[in-house]
């Protein structure tokens, strides 16, 4: 290890993130051949002489290593060229007012604790609450190895069925909330942006963040006119800071849609950006008249809601990266 080596704390800490993160998937491979071998020798007991107990012992074995196996393999498809980075993660809820920003919030609080699961930090950039409840907007950034290849599969309109907490005739309602993603790009990476196509605007910070945060104009909000791609971030104090996390936000997002897009400049995206359409939803959580959490592009379901809002969508994004890797 160098001598400088943590004069960076916040570099040093990356790189050792990185250095447990290939150390556990040595780890993981090793464990997957030695369970390879569990079953092999099982196998010759089982031929040796019939027994139930082994037999029972020995689906039990395949089976969890066929998950182990098909885990890891999901994992080897994050090859993307941001897939290891960070995430930000952008939630906005549809018409409906306080019906769809409790919506929100509970998509919110989903990522959160997938986060938790999963040991990713998650740092609040921006959000815009409602008196009366629930979220209008709010941006995050999840910080951990391969946040971004797991959460890409998360962009796009959210469905939700349920008997509504707001409606005193218990009638059934369904809310709509988009989710956006990009990668967080390091600082070195660098986007040829003309400052002519920006538009920056100061506002003062809103929603919790304290009442120093909350004095002075200090949130920016950054708008690409080519593109329409607006950006905002009001988690500092320092308006400087906030701009530059704003610009980073912004860098990211032209990056993504290039490669979407598939162009050679951020200029040739000029004009075919457009917001997510409501009704195109990817996803759809059905609380009433049954409980099913079923994913529109892969056909992935799961019966049991509460634990898709406790934050298991592990299932969800493995379809994805299957689905993804055989369509591309």
């Amino acid at each position: 290890m160098k001598p400088d080596f943590w004069n960076d704390s916040e570099n040093a800490q990356k790189i050792l993130q990185e250095i447990k993160f290939k150390k556990d998937k040595v780890t993981e491979y090793d464990e997957i051949v030695n369970s390879i071998e569990e079953v092999e020798f099982t196998i010759e007991l089982l031929n040796e002489c019939e027994d139930d107990d082994i037999c029972k012992e020995l689906e039990r074995k395949i089976s969890f290593l066929e998950k182990r196996v098909d885990n890891f393999k999901i994992a080897t498809l994050l090859s993307g060229d941001y897939d290891s980075n960070n995430a930000i993660l952008s939630i906005h809820s549809g018409a409906g007012g306080l019906e769809a920003q409790d919506w929100a919030e509970m998509l919110l609080r989903m990522y959160t604790r997938w986060a938790d699961h999963r040991e990713y930090t998650v740092e609040t950039l921006d959000i815009l609450p409602d008196t009366e409840g629930g979220i209008k907007s709010v941006t995050i950034l999840v910080k951990g190895i391969n946040a971004y290849g797991y959460l890409k599969s998360e962009k796009g309109v959210h469905r939700l069925v349920r008997i509504s907490p707001f409606d005193s005739s218990g009638r059934r309602h369904t809310s709509f909330a988009s989710v956006d993603i990009f990668p967080e790009l390091d600082e070195n990476v660098e986007v040829d942006i003309n400052p002519n196509d920006l538009r920056i605007d100061t506002y003062r910070s809103g929603g919790a963040g304290g009442q120093h945060v909350n004095t002075t104009d200090s949130a920016i909000r950054i708008t690409h006119i080519p593109t329409g791609v607006v950006v905002q971030c009001q988690n500092e104090r320092s308006q400087h800071s906030n701009k530059a996390t704003a610009m980073r936000m912004l860098m990211a997002k032209l990056i993504e849609l290039k490669e979407t897009e598939r162009k050679e400049t951020i200029e040739d995206l000029q004009g075919t950006y457009n917001q997510i359409s409501w009704g195109s939803q990817i996803r759809s959580y059905v609380f009433h008249p049954y409980n099913l959490v079923k994913d529109h592009r892969t056909n992935a379901e799961v019966g049991n809601t509460d634990r898709v809002m406790d934050g298991s969508i592990d299932i969800f994004m493995n379809e994805y990266l299957k689905y993804r890797s055989k369509n591309i």
